[in-house]
């Protein structure tokens, strides 16, 4: 496996689970700085429910942690899931890995769950009440407990008890093949030097390439080689580099990627204590303008899990790559009685050339507010084709023997924009998919 994320060592525990006798795991950064954006991130995992009832045995403490918990929170079929994700990628997901991801989503996080991933609700992140019932976010309801820092800390906890070997410091460097094509391994780089680490199979969960500047000038254009990045700064693209170097498929979006609002203060790249707490995602309960005081957005638009992975571009490219986010103290307790944000409200300005969709109010109540903010990448959207059985397809349209892709690696899910929450699961599913199917390669 290379790369040390959720979806790299959930594909090491799903190898070790089909039989795999031997799982090394490839990390580039220190163990002090181990775990890629996992760690950095809330820990969200949006999937698919018919009912509340579906996630009891998942959270089954959340009424004790919660009082009310269930009342809140509405069902999330498939078919909703498959709406959203439509919507905000503007129907161009592929077809065929959407419906890998959302089918499998739940099964997937419930095997999470007996590997030993422990969930709690996502109440930081997600629930807002309204009068006496917290009110859920459809499909964003439970997170990993302790956020992204305790995913990581679990995941490493689960392959080391699997024992499975994790090298640090290891970066790859390239991949090995036989006469046939078949990939035989990886050609790292460690405290030792140059060599093979050889394996009938190779897991490539290695990141996108945000952390790369050269790369985000090439690919995602001015002004993203000046982006904060908002994870770990070992996400430099080495696995998409060695995946093409032998003859790979690109897919998806490369010139798109996650990119939130975050404090214009950050620093250039993820901090390990503060991870998301960076983000600055309030921006629906005010009006967000650039640094000449003209709004640019439609603060309005939808949900926050349905804009915040476009806005922190958007924001990028306006003036200085700055803009803030101002407020009322009517929104400081979130909020007075007639507005409810957990409802599109159709509370609009009218006659504006850019107009205010939801949840548009007066800032006439003092003491105001304001939050500078800029653009962070999270990932990058472009990557690999992959088929079902999360093989590495050429560009020849047939599968790389003994390459499979997990993560930001996959390309081809998301485009313009991101539902909240779908990056862990996703990254889970087609992780456990790989793992599998390596063990038997």
């Amino acid at each position: 496996m290379v790369g040390a994320g959720n979806a790299a060592l959930a594909a090491a525990a799903s190898a070790r689970e089909q039989g795999a006798r031997r799982v090394v795991v490839l990390e580039k950064a220190t163990r002090e700085l181990r775990g890629g954006n996992t760690h950095y991130s809330g820990g969200l995992l949006r999937f698919a429910y018919d009912s509340s009832e579906d996630l009891r045995s998942l959270v089954p403490d959340a009424d004790k942690q919660v009082p009310g918990f269930y009342a809140g929170v509405e069902p999330y079929p498939r078919e909703a899931f498959r709406k959203d994700l439509l919507r905000v990628t503007e129907g161009r997901t592929d077809p065929e890995l959407a419906e890998i991801l959302i089918g499998r989503s739940q099964d997937t996080v419930r095997w999470m769950a007996r590997q030993g991933i422990v969930m709690e609700p996502a109440v930081s992140l997600s629930a807002v009440r309204v009068g006496d019932i917290l009110k859920w976010s459809p499909g964003a309801v439970i997170r990993a407990r302790h956020e992204g820092v305790g995913l990581s800390a679990m995941w490493f906890d689960i392959v080391e008890a699997l024992g499975v070997e994790v090298r640090y410091d290891t970066s790859a460097v390239r991949l090995t093949q036989d006469a046939r094509g078949r990939v035989t391994g990886v050609v790292v780089r460690d405290g030792e030097g140059f060599h093979e680490v050889p394996g009938k199979a190779v897991v490539l969960g290695c990141g996108g390439f945000e952390a790369n500047p050269e790369w985000r000038a090439r690919y995602l254009g001015r002004p993203w080689d000046h982006a904060k990045v908002r994870g770990t700064r070992y996400n430099t693209g080495d696995g998409l580099r060695m995946a093409m170097e032998i003859g790979a498929l690109p897919h998806g979006q490369w010139t798109g990627c996650h990119s939130t609002p975050i404090d214009a203060s950050a620093p250039p790249h993820g901090d390990r204590k503060l991870t998301d707490k960076t983000n600055r995602l309030s921006y629906m309960y005010g009006v967000l303008v650039n640094v000449r005081g003209r709004r640019f957005f439609d603060e309005g638009e939808d949900f926050q899990f349905y804009t915040y992975a476009k806005l922190g571009g958007i924001i990028l490219n306006e003036p200085s790559g700055v803009a803030h986010q101002i407020f009322d103290s009517k929104v400081t307790g979130l909020l007075e009685g007639r507005f409810d944000p957990t409802i599109r409200d159709g509370l609009r300005t009218k006659g504006l050339e850019l107009p205010k969709s939801n949840w548009a109010q007066r800032l006439d109540t003092p003491p105001f507010m304001a939050y500078p903010v800029t653009g962070g990448i999270t990932f990058s959207f472009g990557g690999l084709r992959v088929n079902e059985r999360a093989q590495v397809i050429t560009t020849s349209w047939t599968p790389v023997p003994g390459l499979y892709a997990c993560g930001e690696m996959v390309g081809g899910l998301f485009h313009t924009n991101y539902p909240g929450g779908t990056g862990l699961v996703s990254g889970a599913v087609f992780g456990r998919l790989a793992g599998a199917h390596a063990a038997g390669a």
